[in-house]
């Protein structure tokens, strides 16, 4: 398996020449599934002058807004045509479940079609601004977008940036990981195979590198960047100096509160959904429970049975219910923050070691751990761990409920369980976060805004927010029959 090129620049496909080779594992069993040259800050110039030449010729922005959403139309049915190919892709790079790169691919084709759809909704409006005059409020392109997005859901991600990106009519240079580029280069030839036009939209696959260069270079307007809130600061500082548009999308540490008067198998089935999706490698993964003390024991004991029971394996197996971590870092830092956590009092209830089948042995596997008796300046109770770790807290009353969860620097996603509708408007309306769900965790819809408060990052994507991102309003103001000002009199 290989990438078509390490660099799309201006409709083709070519090779870096860097000489420094990066390599894409198999999280499964540590095999190499492709490699290529590092592309360079060279490489970035080249790409963003790509994209700056193809916006300032109109060739997309020019276009009507309708050929712009007929292209994102033929992109969707090509990625229909394209399913199994790209979900096995989306697995070999990430090591998720077939089950989950299916509904990716699936998502993609809805995010896809949405912003087909917005294209077309003019936006302009006139302003009363008296006689004599005609006001108004238009819409358009930001520019060039730099594009960087994480290893977790790199095929969604690249989506819920390029799709309205391309609607508002900008141009673009893309930027995976380079740990998962498979899919985003996939999606690049499907792009160019739907009939963009050259330079409108651009490829670079390199490291951390490649990524500072990008978001500093003084020939891109805005920056959308999704991933670890360390890397968000520095992206913000690098943006400063030029004074760019900057979208963050970073971590979270996400509260899932579960009150006595619900199904306890229920609430435990949707904790370890919650938790576990993807090994724990989501962003708004429900990774804090926090449950009434009537239940604590109840609930924790559906978890330890629960957690023990989930099958690890290779995704691409329809049995296996959940999936390697990305890289043996990212497994050995899972496990140090275990560690601190047992060191701390925690108590380790299920998991917190890799598994023994001698057939995980060569991946990156966790067992799906269950802590209890975490102390609130834990470090695996504050910050984010990006792995299959769940902490369990205590609560007494409604208030207590809302301060635990509220007690984070983070601000992306929370849960509420509970059978009382005016409680769980109550404890929705409190939380401090983007997206809160009510006795349902993870679902999304591309026409409902997604994005964080706090350290959990600036802007919003998805929705029409989503497209209003990448677009800039210019106020036109027009005198009908222009005379002196009078000033000067």
């Amino acid at each position: 398996m290989s990438v078509p090129g390490s660099l799309f620049i201006d409709g083709t496909w070519q090779d870096a020449r860097s000489g420094r080779v990066l390599r894409v594992l198999d999280p499964f069993d540590g095999s190499l599934v492709a490699a290529h040259d590092a592309a360079t800050p060279g490489d970035v110039d080249r790409a963003v002058a790509a994209a700056r030449a193809a916006f300032e010729s109109g060739k997309w922005s020019g276009l009507p807004a309708a050929e712009r959403a007929d292209l994102l139309h033929r992109t969707a049915d090509l990625l229909v045509r394209d399913r199994e190919h790209v979900a096995l892709l989306e697995t070999r790079d990430t090591g998720k479940t077939l089950r989950e790169s299916r509904a990716d691919v699936d998502d993609v084709v809805a995010v896809l079609r949405y912003y087909a759809g917005l294209a077309v909704v003019d936006v302009s409006r006139v302003v009363d601004a008296g006689p004599g005059v005609d006001s108004r409020v238009v819409a358009e392109p930001a520019g060039v977008c730099a594009l960087v997005t994480p290893w977790n859901y790199p095929l969604l991600e690249i989506s819920w940036k390029l799709a309205p990106a391309l609607a508002a009519g900008c141009t673009a240079v893309v930027k995976p990981s380079e740990l998962t580029p498979l899919t985003t280069a996939h999606l690049l030839s499907l792009l160019a195979e739907a009939g963009l036009p050259s330079g409108v939209v651009n490829l670079v696959l390199g490291d951390g590198e490649v990524g500072a260069a990008l978001v500093a270079h003084p020939g891109v307007d805005l920056v959308s960047f999704t991933g670890g809130t360390a890397t968000g600061r520095a992206v913000l500082r690098a943006a400063a100096d030029t004074v760019k548009r900057v979208h963050c999308e970073l971590g979270g540490k996400n509260p899932n509160v579960v009150f006595p008067d619900v199904d306890v198998d229920v609430a435990v089935d949707n904790a370890l959904y919650a938790a576990f999706l993807h090994a724990g490698q989501v962003c708004s993964a429900g990774s804090r429970l926090i449950v009434h003390a009537d239940v604590h024991d109840a609930v924790v004991a559906g978890l330890v049975a629960g957690a023990e029971a989930i099958r690890l394996g290779d995704g691409r197996d329809e049995r296996t219910q959940s999936g390697p971590l990305i890289s043996a870092a990212q497994r050995a830092r899972t496990e140090g923050m275990v560690a601190g956590a047992l060191a701390d009092g925690a108590v380790l209830a299920a998991g917190g070691r890799r598994p023994e089948d001698p057939a995980l042995r060569d991946g990156f596997f966790y067992r799906p751990t269950v802590l209890t008796g975490c102390r609130r300046d834990t470090a695996v109770v504050r910050e984010e761990v990006f792995g299959p770790v769940l902490t369990v807290e205590t609560f007494t009353d409604e208030q207590e409920a809302v301060a635990l969860a509220n007690d984070t620097v983070y601000g992306l996603a929370g849960a509420v369980w509970t059978g009382d509708d005016e409680r769980a408007e109550r404890v929705a309306a409190a939380l401090r976060c983007g997206t809160v769900w009510i006795n349902d965790y993870h679902p999304y819809v591309p026409g409902a805004e997604w994005g964080g408060r706090g350290q959990s990052g600036v802007g919003r994507e998805l929705g029409p927010t989503g497209l209003a991102e990448y677009r800039e309003l210019k106020h036109v103001w027009r005198r009908r029959s222009p005379g002196r000002s009078g000033w000067l009199d």
